[in-house]
């Protein structure tokens, strides 16, 4: 069983955009390579956070998650907002996840 929380629902969108992103870069033009390891650890990520057996764990499937949107985003896109999106959704998770920053209510 899981407790709904800010951290957790940060994290599934965060999770479920790097989904949607890698879905497009698949689908259009560029590197369709990048875009299925983005789908692939995109999904791992969200599944972490769900199931405990995933391996590599939750923190380091968001750190590849966000090396991965970072890369893309150098590489240039047509449609980046969804990127970024996702980008700032996993910094932030992985930020209040190691808490580094203490915001009452989301993770203390």
């Amino acid at each position: 069983m899981f407790t709904l929380s800010w951290l957790l629902l940060i994290a599934i969108v965060a999770g479920a955009l790097g989904v949607i992103d890698g879905i497009w870069r698949v689908r259009g033009r560029g590197a369709s390579v990048l875009g299925i390891i983005e789908i692939i650890v995109a999904a791992l990520f969200l599944l972490s956070l769900f199931l405990p057996g995933i391996p590599f764990g939750s923190l380091t499937l968001a750190i590849v998650l966000l090396i991965v949107l970072i890369v893309g985003l150098i590489m240039g896109r047509l449609n980046f907002a969804v990127a970024i999106i996702s980008l700032v959704l996993t910094a932030l998770w992985i930020v209040l996840s190691l808490h580094w920053i203490m915001i009452v209510g989301v993770n203390a």
